[in-house]
């Protein structure tokens, strides 16, 4: 028997007991970004430089056209804004929490990659010549021909972190999860052949695609890095996503697993339940369960109409 409303499955009515449910996941995710922090602490590899490979690591040393700042507020914070917002208008927890949960796990997981990587790796940078040498002067090893890099240690530091772009891989992380958890709330696939709500789903990969180039426009990473970066963050967006919801082209693509594990184990109660698809969190306002012995749920619709974000999910 479900302890309150079928639909309203609110913070103050399943909160407590979702986040229970969850709460390995929460502690796996604090040991994620402490790994991460830890990883950007370290000093990466020093990969051998030597005078005959300059040729490609005198680009210009400039600065940064999206700050490192700029990454996790539109990584992460504009996707948990619409998470948010999504939440407020549709009153579904499960929704909520697998959400926040699914984003989080992705840049997580691909912080901790991206910087592995980038840290055994040490990829030179493109402007890794003024990094190394700030006054032009150029010295190096008279046998080996290996630099001898007199610039600020921490510039120096950060110019054997070329591969794979932590801006790349963080940024289809976040806006390619972001993209999936759309898809599956417009319901796009639905075989009626709406261009328009590609479009919706392809607009954060645009963006990151945008902040991706960014970086081979400020010399920051060579192209490969960028590429890399992308594909990573991509690949791990649609396992973590796949993780907690059902593909788009599911039936019941709006919920996550959690919520129709829920449906799935009230069912099997001995409950009455009509379709999940049809059960949707903005249409329905009350559920009373009879105490006439027959264990069925009548369920009273009194909701709005689906907005513009579920256009077409209905028959």
């Amino acid at each position: 028997m479900l302890g309150a409303q079928l639909g309203s499955h609110t913070l103050r009515s399943h909160g407590t007991q979702v986040a229970r449910f969850h709460l390995h996941d929460w502690i796996i995710l604090i040991l994620l970004a402490v790994i991460d922090g830890c990883l950007n602490i370290i000093e990466p590899f020093h990969r051998f430089v030597g005078r005959d490979m300059m040729t490609d690591l005198r680009y210009p040393l400039k600065g940064n056209t999206v700050p490192f700042w700029a990454v996790p507020v539109i990584a992460i914070i504009l996707p948990f804004a619409i998470i948010i917002a999504i939440y407020i208008r549709r009153q579904n927890v499960y929704d909520l929490h697998n959400a926040i949960l699914g984003l989080l796990f992705s840049v997580l997981i691909t912080g901790v990659l991206t910087d592995a990587i980038k840290d055994a790796v040490g990829r030179p940078r493109p402007d890794f010549f003024w990094r190394c040498f700030p006054d032009g002067n150029a010295v190096y090893d008279n046998i080996t021909t290996g630099v001898i890099c007199h610039g600020e240690k921490s510039v120096i530091k950060e110019g054997h972190k070329s591969f794979p772009s932590g801006h790349s891989s963080w940024s289809f992380s976040g806006l390619g999860f972001l993209s999936w958890y759309l898809a599956g709330k417009i319901n796009v696939f639905d075989q009626r052949g709406h261009v328009a709500k590609l479009c919706i789903v392809f607009l954060p990969l645009l963006g990151a695609s945008l902040i991706a180039i960014s970086r081979v426009d400020d010399y920051w990473h060579h192209w490969q890095d960028v590429f890399a970066g992308g594909f990573l963050g991509l690949v791990i967006a649609s396992f973590c996503y796949l993780q907690f919801f059902p593909s788009p082209c599911h039936v019941d693509c709006w919920f996550p697993h959690a919520y129709l594990n829920a449906v799935a184990d009230t069912r099997n109660d001995g409950h009455t339940i009509t379709n999940c698809h049809e059960l949707r969190p903005s249409e329905m306002e009350t559920v009373s369960v009879s105490s006439e012995g027959q264990g069925g749920i009548h369920v009273r619709d009194s909701g709005p109409n689906l907005d513009s974000i579920e256009a077409g999910q209905r028959n």
